[in-house]
């Protein structure tokens, strides 16, 4: 139980600050991250929130990721419902400042990335999954036996694309996000000495094959006392 805490409450402290580190990227007004521009395509054509709009894509990938064969973590569920909401809740209520000069701009920007950096540390190390973006990326990457940067780009050039005829907001903020967020994500995760591939996720299914082996067990016992 105390694991299982500890697991959840870096799960929701990861999600919280990867909405501060998105959120910080947007308020820098330089130009969105790929999947940022297709969230606010879909906000301005639907008439929802940015946030909504990366729930819905969310909840859609998840369904995508499933018949691809990716295997679903509570924290894959987690990241499509609480980073939309954690951004709505830091966009209405303007938590997060926006500035007028372009290099306390540009540094709002880089500090995001930071901070998403970060985020990724608390909510990967949790062992709940990874998000549905990223399950996407790994399951296309399995089933067409492409590099895997060939996916990210593939997959990054179609929701910019798609985001911008959809009305979202491209500058140059957009090519430093596209070129930067992975090498200041791999400096944060080797500042911080933490790798990737030593983290065991828990996935979904193993929590049910749990549950029905209890109630077997459970059932088996009380049998036997009658």
């Amino acid at each position: 139980m105390k694991t299982a805490l500890i697991r959840i409450t870096r799960l929701f402290a990861g999600l919280l600050c990867y909405a501060v580190g998105i959120v910080m990227t947007i308020n820098a007004a330089l130009g969105l991250a790929p999947w940022d521009v297709f969230h606010q395509g879909l906000s301005k054509t639907l008439g929802i929130t940015m946030g909504q709009a990366s729930i819905g894509v969310g909840f859609i990938l998840i369904i995508v990721d499933s018949l691809l064969g990716e295997r679903l973590g509570w924290g894959t569920v987690g990241n499509m419902f609480f980073i939309g909401y954690f951004m709505d809740i830091l966009m209405l209520n303007y938590l997060i400042p926006v500035f007028e000069g372009w290099i306390p701009r540009l540094f709002m920007l880089i500090l995001g990335m930071f901070v998403i950096g970060i985020a990724s540390i608390f909510y990967i190390g949790a062992g709940l999954g990874s998000g549905p973006r990223d399950g996407l990326m790994v399951a296309l990457t399995k089933k067409t036996g492409k590099s895997v940067r060939f996916i990210r780009n593939a997959i990054e050039i179609s929701v910019l694309t798609a985001g911008y005829l959809l009305g979202g907001f491209i500058g140059f903020g957009t090519l430093i996000t596209a070129l930067a967020i992975g090498y200041i994500v791999q400096f944060t995760f080797k500042l911080f000495h933490f790798d990737v591939a030593e983290i065991q996720h828990r996935f979904i299914d193993d929590d049910v094959n749990l549950l029905r082996k209890l109630l077997y067990k459970n059932k088996e016992h009380a049998e036997v006392e009658e």
